[in-house]
């Protein structure tokens, strides 16, 4: 639960009140490696932080799947959308690895809101911060090669990269693994 705090405290000032209020909404739960958290269809309940672990969103598709987003240690995770509108999901929330969550219902953090004099900072901190790394992404989709966007990925988290899969990078970055393995062999000769 530390990890949180001193999360936090790289951004914010926290009162040990402050702090009280919200460690008090957390729960930690533990989850296998390939365990889905969330199927399309359920509502989301809860704001997790990662402590440890991988985590992909996908869209469930007969063929292939589509996994549009992966999320690593020290970061919030949550099919946010659905957290909000209080609407199914309608895509799976999955761990890639065994994943460690410190997670936060929609009520409690609704009291964190209200309780806190920081609360509503970090909140729109978090959700300005879930904008921005959904907005990246779509430009990146638009405008860098499938090779810029693996080299980012890779640069950005290149220990937790070796875990993930290549078929779900490759969905990641938007090509068949078949176009990865080339991307693969031309950057490693």
């Amino acid at each position: 639960m530390e990890q949180i705090r001193r999360y936090f405290e790289q951004h914010f000032k926290l009162t040990d009140k402050d702090w009280e209020i919200f460690a008090s909404q957390l729960v930690r739960q533990e989850f296998p490696k390939k365990h889905i958290i969330l199927k399309a269809g359920q509502t989301e309940n809860f704001l997790s932080f990662i402590e440890k672990g991988i985590i992909r969103f996908y869209i469930p598709k007969e063929a292939s799947e589509l996994t549009f987003a992966i999320a690593f240690d020290n970061g919030f995770v949550s099919a946010y959308n659905s957290f909000l509108t209080k609407q199914p999901s309608t895509y799976h929330v999955e761990t890639l690895t065994a994943t460690a969550l410190w997670r936060m219902s929609y009520d409690g953090l609704q009291t964190v809101y209200r309780e806190t004099k920081i609360g509503n900072s970090i909140g729109r901190w978090a959700a300005e911060d879930q904008f921005l790394k959904k907005t990246e992404r779509e430009l990146s989709l638009l405008n860098d090669t499938a090779e810029q966007r693996y080299l980012r990925l890779f640069s950005e988290q290149p220990k937790l990269i070796e875990k993930i899969p290549l078929k779900y990078i490759a969905s990641y970055i938007g090509i068949t693994p078949q176009a990865l393995s080339r991307i693969r062999r031309r950057i490693y000769l």
